[in-house]
């Protein structure tokens, strides 16, 4: 896993932690050597990224030649890169990692993640198209969108016992990101009600969107109240 002045952080003197379920359920049945191998380097590697989430790429492993030249004397039968693989799909069989897709730049690209509660999540999020390509050629998380409670609040208007069961109905009787457009729409024709969004939400569901394009995302700016 290249890092930072060329060295590998995996590789580097700084202390790691390892999970208890490393040696209380993950040691015990593991009987492939490459899957062993792999599985902690991983714990040891994703411990080291940085930032709010932690992602390998496939072509950090590949990169990381101590890791390589250990894969490469497992099985003489095998190339270092079919021993990585086999052990990354043992260790996906078993759920102790998740891998992600993407394209980045037009090419697609695999991303590895514990499969913890966060690493759940992440995959979630990453599906839901909820990401962006850095200038790096990474992957980054968008802002998470606010609740649809919050956008009505901010840009429509108080939100009223009555408002709030509206709201919650209507999320799970419209398609994600319908209810967000059809405030935008209210707020552009200056008709801040319920009523307003309520029709073009019911029209949409009816006809069809048409042709009306979603525009930026309702920010939290607070209306005018005074008209």
């Amino acid at each position: 896993m290249a890092a930072k002045n060329g060295k590998y952080l995996v590789h580097s003197k700084e202390p790691v932690s390892l999970p208890a379920y490393l040696f209380s359920q993950l040691l015990p049945a593991i009987d492939d050597l490459a899957e062993l191998k792999l599985t902690i380097f991983c714990l040891a590697a994703l411990q080291q990224k940085e930032g709010d989430y932690r992602l390998l790429r496939f072509d950090e492993f590949l990169a990381d030649e101590p890791l390589m030249r250990g894969l490469a004397v497992i099985d003489k039968s095998l190339t270092a890169r079919e021993a990585l693989r086999r052990g990354l799909d043992k260790m996906l069989a078993r759920g102790t990692l998740l891998m992600l897709e993407a394209h980045v730049k037009g090419e697609a690209k695999s991303y590895y993640t514990c499969a913890d509660a966060a690493g759940k999540a992440l995959q979630q999020r990453i599906l839901a198209g909820e990401w962006r390509p850095s200038a790096h050629g990474e992957i980054e998380l968008l802002p998470p969108r606010p609740s649809i409670f919050g956008l009505y609040e901010d840009n429509i208007g108080v939100l009223t016992p009555m408002v709030v069961d509206a709201l919650k109905e209507a999320e799970e009787a419209y398609p994600p990101g319908w209810i967000e457009d059809a405030m935008r729409l209210a707020v552009e024709g200056n008709k801040r009600n319920w009523r307003y969004i309520r029709a073009i939400l019911e029209r949409w569901q009816q006809e069809g969107r048409g042709r009306e394009k979603p525009g930026r995302r309702l920010g939290r700016r607070k209306p005018d109240r005074s008209r």
